[in-house]
């Protein structure tokens, strides 16, 4: 039965894995990543029956994994702000990520996703265009361009790959 409970249950670890890596890229934080993670496949299995069926699920699990983490972020952003419990060297990461969650956020949402998928996710460009239904020209135009504008945002040595954060 497509969509049913045990076709949820035979991919959770796959897809609970990658929605853990995604949110702990985002986060920098694993505890915050495996509540992001943990709720992100929660939302899934609600909608598990008409997720299952997607070709790219793990497009529609990445955009949830990000909404949730950017929400953490502006979460901890209050606390940045604040200087609740946060130490020199959580204080610099977490500043960093609050950045990027920004930086993130006004991106327009084609944009966001193709980043997300390519860069955070680590999908091909292949593989982003599927998921988004679109040509793999259109990926790039819309990672270039929010590369472009996240420089603005973050600086002109701002690295795509976010290995810094």
């Amino acid at each position: 039965m497509v969509g049913g409970d045990e076709s949820f249950e035979a991919d959770f670890d796959e897809m609970f894995r990658r929605a853990q890596r995604l949110a702990c890229r985002l986060l920098g934080d694993p505890s915050r990543a495996d509540d992001v993670a943990a709720e992100a496949l929660a939302r899934t299995y609600a909608h598990w029956r008409k997720v299952a069926g997607y070709e790219h699920r793990e497009a529609w699990i990445a955009r949830v994994v990000t909404n949730l983490a950017i929400d953490e972020m502006a979460r901890l952003r209050r606390s940045v702000v604040t200087g609740e419990h946060l130490t020199d060297e959580v204080s610099e990461g977490a500043v960093l990520r609050v950045a990027l969650a920004q930086a993130l956020r006004s991106l327009p949402r084609r944009q966001r996703d193709a980043v997300v998928l390519r860069y955070l996710a680590d999908l091909d460009e292949a593989h982003v265009a599927a998921a988004l239904g679109v040509s793999a020209g259109t990926v790039k135009t819309h990672l270039h361009r929010a590369v472009a504008r996240m420089r603005s945002t973050l600086g002109p040595g701002f690295d795509p790959s976010f290995t810094e954060f």
